[in-house]
């Protein structure tokens, strides 16, 4: 087996040489990199907001680190701009049935305009149709009618008086109306005088007052109509006033908006609900001054006004419940009863968008009740409804509106992670068929020189969004190196913004507080440090608690059975690494490998998996023909929380080697890595961390000879560690192994040959076979015995 070597400083670290760069500051950059590497993203995002197709809606996949909203924004907006604006959407009052207000569609900027036009006529209307029935011309041709009513009824009764008069009967007026009397010598007659006459001279005057009777009724009949003409002419009178005081003005607006047919349409409509409601006008005049609120319903609720929209709007709804979403009804008390009418309906976000872009998180929008169900059936049905939670439900049987639907076109960009993506797809077969376009944010980009100099455009962007002092060429340099960290790749940068602005903005701070003009690269150094250090707490109590000898960690000296793994702890904005001691015991037994940590439920599935395919690695390796006479144990010491993750393979397999050939391991070194069942070494994450964990331990106690750490050789593009540490590694002080084989690693830790260590291993097991087989016999000894006995 060839010998390993420590790995060479420059193995370390990737560097980013500032002579790259040909700008002094980053002032002298454009903005052109600010979406460095997102190439397939741009190229979902143009065709999803390209191709006018229902379900071609877009899921953008990008973590809240990328400062995806902006990014988004950014791209919508720019293309918004070309686009055409979309029309105002207006509710008027519905004066066919006034539960359901009819939806206007206008022109941008007519829904303003005619919103202002009809304010103005209903104050018109207030002030001209009291004024028009206190007019003396109202009141002459009021009389008029009345007095043309009571000159028509006179005539026809003076022609019956005549006619009585003529026919010898009287005609005498009582309370109840008009009664018909024989009269003889101009006396009228009763009854026993008249019953005293001849019957020729009785009959004659019978047939008289029948006659006069007759004609009487008939006069009595038209007087009903003659009146209700009369009603009417006086309907038309106020009708004519009523639209001498409006018509002039809904003239007027009918030219102004000549060719704007739903104008038009609803200014016919105000027209004659004012012709069929002058009754109601007059009395409430009658009983006081005309109430404001009476004319409300030819008013204009203008729910989306476009007059100042730019292109198409682009529109993001940070809490997308469903009011706030679909749009609402509100009520408000009268008389202690909830009411409402059109002027209460209130646009929501889908109304908003219409026409353009809107910008939703899909994890806020799943926490609403309902929410997620009402905008696929809004995107089905491609139209805007708009329903109360309550109603949903049946809560509520509080009268409300129901508006005309709003038709519905726009694209929904929906932005969450990716996990949420693969649970919609796999668990909601409408998913799939709404949401189509799949536009996938990549995390990091590969190291060029070509991304490189994009990506200090990328940084100077990201200074100027947050309105920084621009960059030096050197301030960028360290920029991308911190990137190259934040990704773990020294061949990838980090594109998740959100950690990147919140180092510029920190080294910001740091160069205002000495006055310079631009942020450097030690300013960005001394931001990254003292950001550490502020959230490094806990990691300093857990160092300390080492160092006093509360928890058990050795760094020097060699012990059978007991190795230093290494662990990353993840404390939400801050990781950091920290040495564990992984155990090993063994003894006489049946080939059983005891996971303490696995017993006692302290252990994940993924830790169980490392340890069966560790057993089955080292009884292929020690007893490929039989089972190995030993019992093992493994644990790990002090560790009372949750043990996850198969990054302790390589530690937990030497520690068990050591345990069975008693062969020490050297404490000086650390290892991580995981084994697969042919023992090659596989990669682990968090390799800066844990590194830098076991070397700042080693580093308070004071660095002895031969200190360093083991990791998989896979992990070498990952190292970006630290500049203590590589310092330590280039003065010779600490060491840093990289290994494909487990045996490489054994090597290391025993300071034996491979073939020394599996020697001794195996000599033990055959002592143990030995063993095992007395035992055995001693038993049947034993049991014959007692059979003869018996």
């Amino acid at each position: 087996m060839t010998a390993v070597f420590p790995l060479e400083p420059q193995r370390l670290y990737r560097t980013c040489d500032e002579a790259l760069f040909t700008f002094t500051t980053t002032d002298e950059l454009t903005d052109s990199g600010a979406l460095v590497g997102q190439e397939l993203l741009l190229e979902a995002l143009s065709f999803g907001t390209g191709i006018r197709r229902q379900g071609f809606n877009i899921y953008m996949m990008a973590p809240e680190t990328c400062n995806r909203h902006t990014l988004i924004r950014r791209f919508l907006s720019g293309r918004a701009e070309s686009e055409p604006v979309p029309a105002d959407l207006c509710y008027v009052h519905g004066f066919e049935e006034a539960i359901r207000p009819e939806l206007l569609v206008l022109p941008p900027g007519v829904g303003r305009r005619l919103r202002a036009s009809l304010d103005k006529l209903v104050e018109e209307l207030l002030l001209s149709i009291p004024a028009i029935f206190e007019t003396e011309e109202y009141h002459n041709r009021l009389d008029e009618l009345n007095q043309q009513l009571a000159e028509r009824q006179t005539a026809a009764m003076s022609e019956i008086k005549a006619l009585a008069e003529a026919e010898g009967v009287a005609l005498l007026s009582t309370p109840t109306g008009f009664t018909l009397a024989p009269k003889k010598d101009g006396e009228v007659l009763d009854a026993r005088h008249f019953r005293q006459l001849p019957e020729a001279e009785r009959t004659a005057m019978e047939r008289a007052i029948e006659r006069v009777e007759k004609r009487l009724q008939e006069v009595l009949q038209q007087f009903p109509l003659w009146k209700r003409e009369t009603q009417q002419h006086i309907q038309w009178l106020n009708e004519e006033m009523v639209m001498f005081a409006g018509g002039n003005l809904i003239d007027e607006l009918r030219a102004e908006y000549a060719g704007c047919e739903p104008a038009i349409h609803h200014l016919e409509a105000i027209q004659q609900d004012l012709s069929g409601n002058v009754n109601l006008l007059l009395a409430h005049m009658r009983e006081g001054e005309l109430p404001a609120q009476l004319l409300t319903r030819y008013r204009l609720n203008l729910l989306v006004d476009n007059a100042d929209t730019k292109g198409a709007p682009v529109v993001y709804e940070d809490w997308p419940n469903l009011a706030r979403l679909l749009g609402r009804v509100e009520h408000h008390v009268e008389q202690g009863a909830l009411v409402t009418d059109f002027t209460l309906i209130r646009a929501g976000a889908l109304h908003k968008a219409n026409g353009g872009y809107l910008i939703l998180d899909v994890q806020r929008l799943l926490q609403q009740p309902m929410v997620w169900e009402v905008l696929k059936r809004a995107l089905y049905a491609e139209e805007i409804r708009i329903e109360s939670l309550e109603r949903f439900y049946s809560l509520a049987s509080t009268v409300s509106l129901e508006p005309e639907p709003v038709a519905l076109e726009l694209k929904v960009i929906l932005i969450g992670d990716r996990r949420l993506y693969y649970l919609l797809a796999a668990h909601d077969p409408d998913f799939g068929k709404l949401f189509k376009v799949q536009a996938d944010y990549n995390d990091d980009i590969e190291v060029t020189n070509e991304n490189l100099q994009r990506y200090a455009r990328f940084i100077g962007w990201l200074a100027r969004q947050q309105d920084l002092r621009p960059l030096t060429r050197c301030g960028v340099a360290r920029m991308i190196e911190y990137a190259g960290r934040l990704a773990d790749d020294q061949q990838r940068l980090s594109a998740l913004t959100e950690e990147l602005t919140d180092v510029l903005q920190e080294a910001n701070y740091l160069t205002e507080s000495k006055s310079q003009p631009h942020i450097d690269g030690d300013a960005v150094e001394r931001a990254l440090s003292a950001g550490r250090r502020r959230a490094a707490r806990i990691h300093r109590r857990m160092e300390e608690s080492i160092l006093r000898g509360s928890k058990l960690i050795d760094t020097t000296g060699s012990v059978v059975g007991q190795v230093n793994g290494l662990t990353v702890l993840d404390l939400g904005n801050y990781r950091f690494g920290q040495p564990a001691r992984i155990t090993a015991t063994a003894r006489l037994g049946t080939g059983s490998v005891l996971d303490i940590e696995r017993e006692v439920k302290l252990s994940g599935a993924v830790h169980a998996k490392a340890m069966l395919i560790l057993s089955r690695f080292l009884s292929q390796r020690y007893a490929a023909e039989g089972p190995m006479a030993v019992s093992a144990s493994l644990a790990f010491e002090q560790s009372y929380g949750m043990i996850e993750g198969d990054s302790a393979s390589i530690a937990e397999c030497c520690a068990l080697i050591s345990a069975i050939g008693e062969v020490p391991l050297n404490q000086a070194l650390a290892v991580t890595g995981s084994i697969n069942q042919f023992g090659r070494v596989q990669p682990i994450g968090g390799v800066n961390e844990k590194i830098e964990g076991f070397f700042e331990l080693c580093h308070a106690r004071g660095l002895a000879p031969g200190q360093g750490v083991i990791i998989p050789a896979a992990n070498t593009d990952n190292l970006m560690l630290n500049r203590e540490v590589r310092q330590a590694v280039a003065e010779g002080r600490f060491y840093v192994y990289a290994v494909s084989v487990l045996d490489e690693a054994l090597a290391l830790l025993t300071g034996m040959e491979v073939e020394q260590v599996n020697r001794r291993v195996r000599q033990r097991l055959t002592r143990l076979a030995e063993v095992q087989r007395r035992l055995h016999r001693h038993d049947d000894d034993t049991g014959g015995d007692e059979e003869n006995n018996a």
